[in-house]
């Protein structure tokens, strides 16, 4: 690891990935404003990876019955994305170090191409299957990058900002782009709808090209690159981690039923409404996170965490009442929607030099926690019922919370800074 000089409240803004900004010279100057043509790419990055990995939510029927396999069986597409996601991301992250950064993203988003196509032409399961393994592999790589990325493009004073508007990309996902999809899939086939995220995929391929800015890889140190585990002896870096899985875990265990948890309550026939409630809500937490990130992330991690858990506290004794679930829905997505902002840029934070390293760490877990909440889910659902699911969220979320609140000098600190370090 090489030397820095502590620096309270701002980063060594190239240590993402190694050297300097621009296309990679290291001499060229941090631009002062946010490049927004670029970062709109990159959340349009995150779009796709969010909806190439729940879009077959909306259309299980339909795609079950051409498979010809169970819905149930249609669902596990769902969850090999997940798997493949996991079981990558760190060691294509270690391979790929090197690599430069727009090339990886292009090769990523290529991957994302090429599943989505496979599996709006497949015809047999066990391709299908592959194809969205394939799609897993290549979020992967796009989820440890895309963060640092962002990071990378924006003067230090405006990377929270940037790293929200990249990660924009996954509320429009859920709260519009499975409903668009759901609704193309209807009327016209679910394969019209892979079809069209291909279709996006290969605009987006373009767009990058022409504006995003290319960064090299991670430089050798000592002839040798630095193994991703390393990250772990960094302080922070666990407690990030830490809260990472328990706080996915515990929103996937009630999202992924959110369905059948409303149908419970009689609201069946409001989950779209209740889902863009959702989102909208999402958004405008996105905006508060982006636009305070710098100045207050600890606050708002605790923030988020609290309104979570208060959200899961209401749908557990007061569901019974519609109005009610609106209210605790709408405290969920402003919890929620800037969570993947937050704990990606305080694992960048923490990580330091291993940033890279970390945010590989951070993309296994996230993708094992929504693989493990679903499962856990199904659990809960087959044992207790769905009512067990907020009991659920607020028994993961607290010591979510405990973690946070003590992780004030590493992990979740008042004020955002790099330490010097030694190696």
């Amino acid at each position: 690891m090489r030397n820095h000089t502590t620096e309270l409240t701002q980063f060594d803004s190239d240590s993402d990935f190694g050297s300097g900004s621009g296309s990679g010279s290291g001499s060229e100057a941090k631009p002062q404003k946010l490049p927004l043509p670029a970062l709109l790419a990159l959340a349009t990055a995150v779009f796709i990876t969010s909806l190439t990995e729940t879009l077959p939510a909306g259309l299980l029927p339909a795609m079950s019955a051409d498979l010809g396999v169970s819905e149930s069986a249609t669902g596990q597409t769902v969850t090999v994305y997940a798997i493949g996601t996991a079981l990558t991301a760190i060691p294509l992250t270690a391979a790929t170090s090197g690599w430069r950064r727009k090339r990886l993203l292009l090769t990523a988003m290529a991957g994302f191409a090429a599943a989505n196509t496979v599996t709006a032409l497949s015809e047999n399961y066990s391709l299908t299957m592959v194809a969205r393994f394939v799609a897993g592999v290549a979020a992967g790589l796009a989820w440890a990058l895309l963060a640092g990325y962002a990071r990378r493009m924006a003067p230090v004073h405006l990377q929270g900002k940037a790293i929200a508007i990249a990660m924009a990309g996954i509320p429009v996902a859920l709260s519009l782009g499975v409903p668009a999809g759901t609704f193309l899939g209807k009327a016209l086939s679910w394969q019209v709808a892979f079809l069209m995220m291909t279709a996006l995929t290969v605009g987006l391929l373009g767009w990058i090209t022409v504006t995003v800015p290319d960064y090299p890889g991670e430089r050798r140190q000592d002839g040798r690159r630095a193994p991703v585990l390393r990250a772990l002896r960094v302080p922070g870096v666990k407690q990030v981690l830490f809260v990472t899985f328990a706080f996915v875990l515990a929103h996937t265990v009630l999202y992924t039923f959110i369905a059948t948890f409303l149908a419970r309550l009689g609201m069946g026939d409001s989950t779209d409404l209740v889902l863009l409630v959702f989102g909208a809500a999402s958004l405008v937490s996105i905006w508060i996170v982006g636009a305070q990130i710098n100045r207050r992330l600890r606050a708002l991690t605790v923030a988020s965490t609290v309104l979570v858990a208060v959200a899961a506290a209401i749908l557990a004794v007061l569901a019974d009442s519609p109005a009610m679930v609106y209210v605790a829905v709408t405290l969920w997505g402003l919890g929620w929607g800037g969570a993947p902002t937050l704990l990606q840029t305080a694992v960048g934070d923490a990580g330091g030099d291993a940033a890279d390293a970390a945010q590989a760490m951070l993309v296994t877990l996230w993708n094992a926690a929504m693989a493990g909440g679903g499962l856990a889910g199904g659990i809960l659902l087959d044992r207790l019922g769905p009512t067990s699911f907020p009991w659920s969220v607020l028994v993961l979320l607290l010591p979510v919370l405990l973690v946070v609140t003590a992780a004030r000098v590493h992990g979740f600190p008042a004020q955002r800074r790099r330490t010097s370090a030694t190696s």
